[in-house]
């Protein structure tokens, strides 16, 4: 009997390994064999020992769900204290108290809803960041929130009202509308019906902001110029599920008010750039006072195929999984074959299934060898 191996030395978490669109199977099923050839034999070494069943209208997405699991992080759908996390690992302390991420970001708005553009695409700058801050901290402290820089497009934000509400991952809302995922939306059921996120239905406890409320604010010529109508504004307050998430709306309301008629927007119209006319809010929550992180192995999490998935470019998407088996795959496979341990995480937008390396003795090689399916069948199950 072979002797048991080691912990993972080394821990590979490949996000929108599979995709919801109905464009994500015909792209992989049109990829040639040879484009998954070093991860179909590094699979062939390694047994499946967890797997994660989720929805893809769940707030927290499967990869953030295992590197919860992977650091002991155990909380409900939406409340993985990741921030919370940050500021601990950053040196915090009084790891109890409630903290979330707030991301300044575009929210490009269509004629039925706003789509959140990825943040990076702003390349904001750490001077106009900071400016951005400072003035909407007033707003943010009269809700008992406090602001805290950590990057240009990341935030820490400390305070009571983020212990209990929910909010979603960038990664659930980037290129999509935004309006099923703010927080309050409500349940599952009631955000999305019986289907998957769809990024045109009718806003959820939002309606179009009344013309004399802020038509003067939205039809100056930057609105003209950008075709973009006026931002929405919170129904009656019984429409948001939890006083967190109205303070939210509220707040959400008064900053598009705010950075419409900054300068720093005023600056960035004029090298046009895009402007700073929302913000998100994700990783919300608190970690428990007696919380010690376990120690994972060696962890990676790539984002080779994130920016294709995001715009729905799927000759990209071929490409890029094309390359990562050459490259990310070729390296995991070689470690496996010198002596590593390895453990592959491969995540959709539903489930994430995670592998390790097995034993070698013969009876666990002809097991792994006939009992492994192939990498686009597994892909199929996320």
């Amino acid at each position: 009997m072979p002797a048991s191996l080691p912990p993972p030395q080394h821990h590979w978490v490949l996000p929108f390994a599979a995709c919801a669109s109905d464009d994500w199977l015909p792209a992989v099923q049109g990829m040639p064999p040879a484009a998954f050839r070093n991860f179909g034999k590094l699979l062939r070494g390694m047994k499946l020992v967890h797997t994660d069943s989720g929805d893809v209208r769940s707030l927290s997405p499967p990869h953030e769900r295992v590197l919860a699991r992977a650091l002991g992080l155990h909380a409900p759908d939406g409340l993985i204290p990741w921030a919370a996390w940050q500021h601990l690992q950053g040196g915090g302390v009084s790891a109890a108290r409630a903290w979330a991420f707030i991301t300044p970001c575009h929210w490009a708005m269509g004629r039925e809803h706003a789509t959140m553009t990825d943040p990076a695409a702003l390349d904001l700058s750490e001077a106009e960041s900071r400016t951005l801050l400072a003035a909407m901290q007033p707003y943010f402290e009269t809700y008992g929130i406090t602001l805290h820089h950590a990057a240009p497009t990341r935030w820490l934000a400390e305070g009571e009202l983020f212990r209990d509400l929910p909010s979603a991952s960038l990664d659930r809302v980037l290129g999509r509308n935004v309006d099923t995922w703010l927080p309050g939306a409500g349940s599952v059921e009631a955000r999305f019906g019986a289907g998957p996120p769809q990024g045109k239905l009718a806003p959820e406890g939002l309606e179009l902001a009344a013309p004399n409320l802020l038509e003067q604010v939205w039809t100056g010529d930057r609105g003209e110029a950008s075709r973009e109508p006026r931002p929405a504004r919170p129904r009656a307050a019984h429409a948001v599920a939890s006083v967190g998430a109205k303070a939210m709306r509220l707040l959400q309301n008064e900053m598009q008010m705010l950075l419409y008629t900054h300068a720093v927007n005023d600056a960035r119209a004029a090298k046009r750039q895009l402007a700073v006319n929302s913000f998100w809010i994700s990783g919300s929550g608190a970690l428990s006072d007696t919380f010690h992180a376990r120690v994972p192995p060696d962890t990676t999490v790539s984002r080779s195929l994130a920016q294709a998935a995001f715009s729905d470019d799927w000759t990209a998407y071929a490409q890029a999984w094309t390359a990562l088996d050459a490259s990310e795959g070729a390296r995991l496979l070689a470690l496996q074959q010198g002596g590593a341990t390895i453990r592959l995480s491969l995540c959709g937008e539903r489930n994430a299934l995670t592998f390790e390396t097995t034993s070698t003795g013969i009876f666990s090689r002809m097991k792994s060898l006939f009992g492994q399916q192939p990498l686009p069948v597994l892909l199929e199950q996320l």
